[in-house]
């Protein structure tokens, strides 16, 4: 196995930077800091950092085909019109829930838009997965959650992977991209716990898949058919939360980092936690999918 190391590319210092989301018409990188409520536009080329700030917890952020902004927040999800900076709700589905907010969330092949939540105090089995159609129309995928994170799906579109963090599990799905519908669950990879928990992923066009290993200063490149480990990145920050493709070719790994729950003497020692990171690799991974939304 090999280890290599990424590059600071932006000393954010966010709280919990999350869901990173490529860009490809424009080349940036759009990125969350959960904690503070803010979402966040990253140029490579020239390194700035635009902030918007919203007035409860933005989660996860994706593009829509009509050029809107789909962002998963605390009280359900929006769209976002970058043009005139209206935000909208879509939907509530745990309006009854108000000590739960989304956290991570994508989109599907299809352009459907999956989400999951969690419970602001991590309550084990607080939680849901749920899928948003084009049309809005919501339905729950996954019930008994802890801290939903981690989805991605097989360049084959027959396959969905996903993770509860705290069971240490990466699971697969047989994945019906006609309906979206999901069955045959199973246990491909199990991460040890010194070497952090399963959060956000991504998968490259060889079907391994990019996980970011919450606690373990790490990315690891794994074989979900083999459950092996056969690449790690290796960061100066413990909590590492996602990780998607981008660059004009896709063969580069943009990595999200955080500062929450680190001591002061942690900080002290990894002063660039919660910082953009980046890799360039030998392999091309899968691009972001956009929201296929009908207005």
């Amino acid at each position: 196995m090999t280890t290599v190391q990424a590059k600071l590319l932006l000393d954010a210092k966010a709280e919990l930077a999350e869901s990173p989301y490529w860009d490809a018409e424009r080349q940036r990188l759009y990125w969350v800091d959960i904690n503070n409520h803010q979402l966040h536009v990253f140029s490579p080329s020239d390194g700035k950092d635009e902030t918007i700030q919203f007035d409860q917890f933005v989660s996860a952020v994706t593009m829509t085909a009509s050029g809107n902004l789909l962002l998963a927040m605390h009280h359900g999800i929006h769209q976002w019109n970058p043009d005139n900076e209206e935000l909208t709700l879509i939907a509530n589905p745990e309006e009854n829930k108000p000590e739960n907010r989304f956290n991570e969330g994508k989109c599907d092949p299809e352009g459907r838009f999956w989400a999951g939540t969690m419970a602001l105090n991590a309550e084990p089995g607080a939680a849901s997965l749920y899928r948003m159609d084009t049309d809005h129309a919501v339905t729950k995928m996954l019930s008994d959650v802890t801290i939903s994170n981690g989805l991605a799906w097989s360049t084959e579109k027959n396959t969905m992977y996903y993770a509860d963090t705290p069971t240490q599990k990466v699971e697969a799905f047989d994945y019906e991209p006609t309906t979206g519908a999901i069955s045959y669950r199973r246990t491909v990879i199990h991460i040890p716990e010194e070497q952090g928990a399963p959060d956000g992923m991504t998968i490259d066009e060889e079907g391994m898949l990019w996980i970011a290993q919450w606690g373990g200063a790490r990315v690891g490149r794994w074989n979900p058919e083999t459950g092996n480990c056969l690449q790690t990145i290796e960061l100066p920050a413990a909590h590492v939360s996602s990780c998607v493709f981008g660059g004009a070719n896709h063969d580069e790994l943009y990595i999200t980092t955080a500062r929450e729950h680190l001591t002061a003497e942690q900080l002290k020692q990894q002063p660039h936690a919660g910082g953009l990171f980046w890799i360039k690799l030998n392999v091309k991974g899968a691009a972001s999918n956009k929201f296929a939304d009908q207005s």
